[in-house]
Parts: C-alpha cells; sequence; structure tokens
C-alpha cells in the first residue's frame, strides 16, 4: 500500500470512529448532548456536500500526467466511506422527521397532562409528562410542569431532578428556578431556595416584585422554623408556661362541653400568651383548628341572633387570636389562609353585635400593619365583603369609624388591592355610592373625609375614573351629598374640600355623566364661590373650569354670578392653581361673550389685560413676555389680546 492510499486509509478510519461517536451521542439520555450530536451531523453533511462538490471539479494529480475526475479510480475506502456517511445523512432526514412527529405526540401528551393536573389528578399529570419526555427528551415545559405536579404530592427530590433537566435544556428557565426555590424552601434548605429566586432577578430584573415576594416567604418560614426550634426547647425543659399551653389546649379539644367551658379556658389560654414563644406553641400544638374547628364554637359564630353566651364565646376567641397573631407573622399566615378562617373574618366584621364587630376589626387591622399581613388580607379575604362591611363603620362612633378607615386606606395604598379594586369596582360602586348618600350630621366627619379621599385617590387611575364617571347613581351621590354639606358650610369644611377634590378628577373624564349632570356642578360650584374658604374656593374653581363648557346656558348663569369680576380678583391675589384655573375660567366666557371681554378691560383698564398675559405664562410659558412687551409698546390694542389668548387656551 502506498502513501497516498495509507493516508486515505487513515482518514476513512477516522471519520468512522467520529461518526461512530456521533452516532451514541444522538442516542443519548442527556437532551444536551443528544442536540448538539445533531448539530455536529449536520454540520458533516453540509461540508460532505461542499467538498462533492468540488470533487467534480477537481483533478487528480500523477507525477507525470494529470487526469481528468471521471478517469480517476477510486479506491475501496473511499466507496466504502462515502456509502457510510450517505448512510448518516439518510439516517438524519428519517431522525428530523421522526422528531416533528415526536413533538406532535409530545404536545398532545402535554396537553392532557395540564388537565389532568387541572383536575388534581397529579400521578395521572405525571404518568402524560412523562410518556411526553419518552418522545422527546429536550422538552423543558414537560420537565417543569412534572415537577410541579411533584410538589402537589410532596415529592420535593423529583421535583429537583426535573428542574435540573430543564435548565439544562434551558439554562435561563425562569420557571425551573421558581419550583426549584419552592421545593427548597419545603426541605427547609432556605439559603439554596434563595440563591433559585436571585437567580431569577438575574434572568428577568423585571420580576423584581415577585422575587421579593418568594424571598419574604422564605425569610418567614426560616423564622418560623427557628422560633418552633426554640419552643421544643422550652417544651423540654418543662418550663410551666409551655407545659401549661400544651395541656390547656388539650383540656379545650375535648368535644361536646358547655359553651362556656371552651370561653373560660379561652380566656386563661389568652391570658398565658405573652411571648413569642408562647404563640409558637400554640400553633405547634394545633391551636388554630382545636378553636375553630369545635362544633360547639362553630355554633356559637354561625348563629344570627347571638345570646350573651354565644357572643363572649365569639370576643373570646377573637382576643385569642389577637394574642397569638400579634407581631407574629407565621401565626398571622395561618390564621388568615384557612378558608373557613378567612370567611369567618370577614363575616364577623358586619356582625350585629357590636362587641364582636371591634373585636374583628382590631384583629384586621392588627394583620395590617405589617406588608405580609397586607399581602393575607388582600389575596384570602372576601374584599367586597370586607369593604362594605368597612363603610358601614361610618354610622358608627369616631374611634370605630376612624378605625375602621384607617384600615381601608392602608389596603387601598397597596398595588395588589388597586388592581383587585380595579377589576371589581362595578361590584364595589353601590358601596362607594351609600357613603356618598350618608348624612354627614349622622356619620363622623373625619372618617367620611377620609373614606372620600380615598376614592379620589383611586379614581386617578383612568380605568377607575371611568367607572365612576360613567356611573350616574355615583355621579348623583356626589352632587347630593355637596348639597348637604353646604347647609353648613363651616361644619362640613373638611367634607367639602375633600368632596371637591374627587369631583374634579371625575370631571376630567369625557364625556360627563350628563349635560345636566355638569350644569348642576357648575351651580353648586358657583354658589361655593362665595366662600371664605381659600381652599373650598380654590378646588370649586378648580371644578367649574372643567364643566362650564359643557352649557352655554351655564355661563349665562356665570356671568350673571359676578364670574368674571371673581376670576379677575383670584389672578391679582390667588396664587399659582387658583389662577390657572382662573384663566380657564375667563377663557371660557370670553370665548363666549363679547360682554365678558368687554368687562374684564373695564375692571381693571390699566393692569387687567397685563396681569392676564402675565398669568398665561402658565399655560404657555413664551406667551406672556411676548403679550407683555406688545400691551406696553401699543403694538396691538387690549381686546386684541382675547385673540391671542384663546388661540393658546
Amino acid at each position: 500500500m502506498d502513501a497516498d492510499q495509507e493516508k486515505d486509509l487513515q482518514k476513512f478510519l477516522k471519520n468512522v470512529d467520529e461518526i461512530t461517536n456521533l452516532i451514541q451521542e444522538m442516542n443519548s439520555d442527556d437532551p444536551v448532548v443528544q442536540q448538539n450530536a445533531v448539530l455536529e451531523t449536520e454540520k458533516r453533511l453540509l461540508l460532505m456536500e461542499e467538498d462533492q462538490e468540488e470533487d467534480e471539479c477537481r483533478t487528480t494529480l500523477n507525477k507525470t500526467v494529470i487526469s481528468p475526475p471521471e478517469t480517476a479510480v477510486k479506491s475501496a475506502e473511499e466507496v466504502n466511506s462515502e456509502a457510510f456517511l450517505a448512510s448518516v445523512e439518510k439516517d438524519a432526514k428519517e431522525r428530523a422527521k421522526r422528531r416533528r412527529e415526536n413533538k406532535v405526540l409530545a404536545d398532545a401528551l402535554k396537553e392532557k397532562g395540564n388537565e389532568a393536573f387541572a383536575e388534581g389528578n397529579y400521578e395521572t399529570a405525571i404518568l402524560h409528562y412523562s410518556e411526553g419526555l419518552e418522545k422527546l427528551k429536550d422538552v423543558k415545559v414537560l420537565y417543569t410542569n412534572r415537577a410541579q405536579a411533584y410538589m402537589k404530592l410532596k415529592n420535593y427530590e423529583k421535583a429537583l431532578v426535573d428542574c435540573e433537566w430543564a435548565l439544562k435544556c434551558d439554562e435561563k428557565c425562569t420557571k425551573a428556578y421558581f419550583h426549584m426555590g419552592k421545593a427548597n424552601l419545603a426541605l427547609k434548605n432556605y439559603s439554596v431556595s434563595r440563591e433559585c429566586y436571585k437567580k431569577i432577578l438575574e434572568i428577568n430584573p423585571k420580576l423584581q416584585t415577585q422575587v421579593k415576594d418568594y424571598l419574604n416567604q422564605v425569610d418567614l418560614q426560616e423564622k418560623a422554623d427557628l422560633q418552633e426550634k426554640e419552643a421544643h426547647e422550652l417544651l423540654d425543659s418543662g418550663k410551666n408556661t409551655a407545659v401549661n399551653t400544651k395541656n390547656l389546649l388539650e383540656t379545650l379539644s375535648k368535644p361536646d362541653q358547655i359553651p362556656l367551658f371552651y370561653a373560660g379556658g379561652i380566656e386563661i389560654l389568652t391570658e398565658m400568651i405573652k411571648e413569642c414563644t408562647e404563640q409558637t406553641l400554640f400553633r405547634m400544638h394545633n391551636g388554630f383548628s382545636i378553636i375553630s374547628d369545635n362544633e360547639v364554637i362553630r355554633r356559637c359564630f354561625s348563629t344570627a341572633g347571638k345570646d350573651a353566651v354565644e357572643e363572649t364565646v365569639c370576643v373570646s376567641v377573637l382576643k385569642l387570636w389577637q394574642a397569638v397573631c400579634c407581631r407574629n407573622e407565621e401565626n398571622q399566615r395561618v390564621l388568615v389562609m384557612h378558608p373557613d378562617r378567612a370567611r369567618l373574618l370577614a363575616t364577623l366584621l358586619s356582625s350585629k353585635v357590636l362587641a364582636i364587630r371591634q373585636q374583628s376589626l382590631a384583629l384586621l387591622l392588627q394583620l395590617a400593619q405589617t406588608e405580609s399581613g397586607r399581602s393575607l388580607i388582600i389575596s384570602h379575604l372576601e374584599l367586597t365583603r370586607l369593604l362594605e362591611a368597612l363603610v358601614s363603620f361610618l354610622d358608627f362612633s369616631d374611634k370605630e369609624a376612624n378605625t375602621a378607615m384607617g384600615l381601608f386606606t392602608d389596603l387601598a395604598l397597596e398595588e395588589r388591592f388597586q388592581v383587585w379594586f380595579q377589576a371589581n369596582l362595578p361590584g364595589v360602586l353601590p358601596a362607594l355610592t351609600g357613603v356618598l348618600n350618608t348624612d354627614p350630621k349622622v356619620s363622623s366627619s373625619s372618617a367620611l373625609c377620609q373614606c372620600i379621599a380615598i376614592m379620589g385617590n383611586l379614581s386617578a387611575e383612568p380605568a377607575t375614573r371611568r367607572h365612576m364617571a360613567t356611573c350616574e347613581e355615583f355621579g348623583d351621590g356626589c352632587l347630593s351629598l355637596l348639597a348637604r354639606c353646604e347647609e353648613d358650610v363651616d361644619l362640613f369644611r373638611e367634607v367639602i374640600y375633600t368632596l371637591l377634590g374627587l369631583m374634579m378628577n371625575l370631571c376630567l373624564q369625557a364625556p360627563f355623566v350628563s349635560e345636566v349632570w355638569a350644569v348642576e356642578v357648575s351651580r353648586r360650584c358657583l354658589s361655593l364661590l362665595n366662600s371664605q374658604d381659600g381652599g373650598i374656593l380654590t378646588r370649586a374653581a378648580g371644578v367649574l373650569s372643567r364643566t362650564l363648557s359643557s352649557s352655554l346656558k351655564i355661563v349665562e348663569e356665570a356671568l350673571q354670578a359676578g364670574v368674571v369680576k371673581k376670576m379677575m380678583k383670584f389672578l391679582k391675589t390667588g396664587g399659582e392653581t387658583a389662577s390657572r384655573y382662573a384663566i380657564k375660567i375667563l377663557a371660557i366666557c370670553t370665548n363666549s361673550y363679547h360682554e365678558a371681554r368687554e368687562e374684564v378691560i373695564r375692571l381693571d383698564k390699566s393692569i387687567g389685560c397685563q396681569h392676564i398675559a402675565c398669568h398665561l405664562g402658565a399655560v404657555r410659558w413664551d406667551l406672556s413676555p411676548w403679550c407683555s412687551e406688545r400691551l406696553r409698546t401699543g403694538a396691538f390694542k387690549k381686546t386684541d389680546l382675547f385673540d391671542t389668548w384663546h388661540s393658546f387656551i
């Protein structure tokens, strides 16, 4: 065998080894290895096609003769090599075809798994996801979905394995990191769980809010775990408080006792719980379930017309929950996340028994003091029912009413509540409209102001404002309350001021509820322009600047009421905001009636137009110097200013 033949043989054998390795890798259980092998095969096929094209043009070199390609004699090794590569090409095409077919089957099995998961059949879901992975081993969603199903069955180790496989398919799979974080949290691997959640933030910084919640869950769970460890140590030490807490809970777990038996035991237990350790012991010994699952206690809560004994039981339970949840976030979580207890809390807040309502409110206010507590309330309580109960406190004493509105304010500042509010506004509006229809002489004035202020803040969001502004009953409620408050402006000054702020937001929405409504609002504001209160004057002018243009009739009434004179006074003595409203009102009046133009000049011949020119700077910053200079030099007449004015307003 000459040197050239030996070289060709070695090249052929090398190709055989490399291609054999590729075939083994394409059959690998590791989807990443398998995918790399497929890509390498495709690359080789492409190079082979290029070599074949070159062969068609290549000449064979001899020491003395250059022979054309068609006369070249191929060795047996070359023939075998080409035949082998051709078989690989055919095999790759067949694999691509089978992959497409398997992809369709895998997707169908994924959907079946999702359906089973939604129905709570987690074992069946795992079976379908596994069958899908038998068709294709590199589909990350099948791994993450199966991991989620494993976690539902509390098989966290298998869930972690599936998440690792998903990350081999896609190293930036945030869903895999989320499930890994959750599984490690369940296994009490707190530091690992944190790292998983932080990895999500590295991949997608936009998920900062969600990651913050996940990390907060890890912190709370780790804190609760530490509390339970300390409680166990205290219990093992035989300290009286720990032993008595356990024994008392065992006593309270006795069924079918008289209500006073449970009320007395609960009151004693409440007195014993002074520190975090006792709170933790209560949770560890299943205290929440012992109390809330007791049939006698449940009957006391469910009875509509409670007698004195049933009332005592309910109040004692609510005080106990306050004691065990005070600054203990894990106990708060256990209390609120139970569906029956969450429903009970919202129901008790609207109880006919004053003492029960007061203690329910105190408990919810306690929960709302922390971010996690507010999150629990928003996520697990019936918020529509809760909101209805809170606004009903307006008819109570100042203390209860202000406490209820304080809770309402805390919740309304949360982004999750605002999202819920927008989505559920049609169902909530009747309760808010009821607030506007209350008698200010009966309701707590400060609490009423706070409630209206909350509505005003929420109405700053366009979608919320649109719903409110298009609700005829809500708009009429604003007018009705304003009319009742005008009977004694001095007494209800704060209510009027706050209500005008809400109405100013509503007037941003076009069109108005109706022209009739806008006209009536304008009339009310014209009346309020006689007030001596600067805040009310400014806000009344603000509302009027947005409603006056709705009707020529109301513009005529405004002129007859001396609005031009009042607005000119605003320009001279008012602040920037008041002057801006005055400019808009004067623009509407002078644009509609020539008499209004003349009145502006007549009221202040020397500097009236200069005042207007200066204050126009609040509307168009470049207009004020321009107008003032031309007025000074006589470049145009004073009445010509209005034409310029209206072109810029």
